[in-house]
């Protein structure tokens, strides 16, 4: 059995903490069992491996998404790369021909689909691999995964079964779905014995590759990817669930939640009161969190959630705080922080001026023995300023030892790494026609290789 973990997400529902680099899932407010800060991600992939399954699980993720991956997990998590941001079905899609033509997975292998950000105990992995054996005794060509109920809420979707009695190994005929009904609705759905759907289901490798075939998409993960923008971005529910009549349902009755909103995630958090600042004790119910380097002072604020990044400031009731979505639906900026493979960086400043021209000005950090790609930029010439540590950058194939207080120029055109030989710290003032992703042209990654490319000056 196969598992792969979707990693997506637009970074609205938890601004300004997340972003479109950055979604819920990387977000560091949890806390390790060794009392150490740890996101989403992390402490799934932590299960995994407690559990015994992360040797057969893989990450699906678009390329916006890769390093961070990396910098949490690390760079050996066998990543499925999306060439662009899409839905749920061509995501599966395009998991299910790298499967296939890139790890040689046999077409009657079970295949589970689960989100990559699950808060849950670990009998919920262990219900996860029981949907292998629920697909072999009841037949089914979809095997999903249902929460019995605590509660008749309004923010889940519904799994209808056929009816409330079980089959001997557990579970139950589907009958159909219902989108997040209103409390009524939730609560005499739940007497009929509907489940919450946590969005975990399994098929059979074969399944999905013979609707592939039927749409007349190729096999090949290489194939695909380059027609990828071809397909239509829709939810694998629409595109596939919906349309299926033979699926199963399988119970689960542990612990789940869906740290999707603020006032859910500040539930689960260990403390009220994360970075720079002060809640005084009558603040009772407020949450403050805290990424910038200037002090946040809460004075008698009950229940609110103050949370400040790069990207911007929040304050809101914690009930009203899944309005945030909606609120910055028109609200468009570049991400202001990102983590890198490497380290991560903080946009201290962004002009675009009237005759066209750009700068930015970021303060980058990059983790000892770490370093960034070599590469060269056709619309902006870049000035480093070296802040703290020791470094290595090539030039244009030629070395150079750097150090605090050095300024390196680097012209446009001008092919440039750095390694770092302590942590360091840099300035980075960019300036160009269009500061964008998409001018970073990349020679090389590892820095073997970029050693191959120069000579020591």
């Amino acid at each position: 059995m196969k598992l792969v973990l979707l990693s997506g997400g637009s970074g609205k529902r938890l601004w300004p903490l997340s972003n479109d680099s950055r979604s819920k899932q990387f977000l560091k407010v949890l806390q390790s069992p060794a009392g150490e800060p740890e996101s989403m991600v992390q402490r799934v992939w932590r299960q995994l491996q407690e559990t015994g399954m992360a040797e057969s699980s893989y990450l699906a993720t678009g390329r916006s998404q890769v390093e961070m991956i990396q910098s949490q997990l690390g760079t050996e998590v066998p990543i499925i790369v999306e060439p662009e941001r899409r839905d749920t079905f061509p995501a599966i899609a395009l998991t299910a021909a790298y499967l296939y033509s890139v790890a040689g997975v046999s077409p009657s292998e079970t295949v589970a689909i689960l989100p990559v950000d699950p808060y849950v105990e670990a009998s919920f992995f262990d219900t996860v691999v029981q949907l292998e054996a629920t697909m072999e005794q009841s037949g089914a060509n979809l095997a999903l995964m249902g929460v019995v109920p605590e509660l008749a809420s309004e923010k889940y979707g519904y799994i209808i079964p056929t009816s409330d009695e079980a089959a001997a190994s557990g579970y139950l005929q589907v009958s159909h779905f219902q989108e997040k009904p209103d409390r009524v609705q939730a609560e005499e759905l739940i007497s009929k014995g509907a489940l919450w759907n946590c969005g975990v289901f399994a098929f059979r490798l074969g399944y999905l590759l013979d609707i592939l075939q039927r749409k007349g998409l190729p096999l090949n993960y290489e194939e695909l990817q380059k027609q990828y923008k071809l397909l239509a971005s829709i939810s694998f529910d629409y595109e596939v669930v919906e349309k299926e009549e033979n699926i199963v349902v399988q119970p689960y009755a542990g612990f789940w939640k869906d740290l999707g909103t603020w006032n859910t995630l500040t539930e689960e958090m260990s403390s009220n009161h994360v970075g720079k600042g002060f809640v005084t004790a009558d603040s009772e119910g407020t949450c403050l969190i805290n990424e910038l380097d200037i002090p946040i002072t809460v004075i008698g604020a009950k229940d609110l959630i103050i949370a400040a990044s790069p990207d911007g400031i929040l304050v809101t009731h914690k009930a009203e705080s899944p309005r945030i979505k909606e609120v910055l639906k028109s609200f468009e900026q570049r991400p202001m922080y990102e983590e890198r493979r490497w380290g991560h960086y903080k946009v201290i400043d962004y002009v675009k001026y009237d005759e066209g021209n750009e700068v930015l000005t970021k303060r980058i950090f990059i983790a000892e023995g770490k370093n960034i790609s070599y590469q060269l930029h056709h619309k902006r010439s870049e000035i480093w300023t070296i802040v703290s540590g020791e470094a290595s950058i090539v030039l244009n194939e030629k070395m150079h030892n750097v150090k605090a207080g050095d300024v390196v120029r680097i012209p446009e055109g001008t092919k440039h790494a750095i390694l770092a030989l302590t942590d360091v710290e840099f300035i980075e003032v960019q300036t160009g026609s269009e500061l964008v992703e998409e001018d970073n042209i990349r020679i090389t990654l590892d820095w073997k290789d970029i050693a191959l490319h120069q000579f020591i000056s």
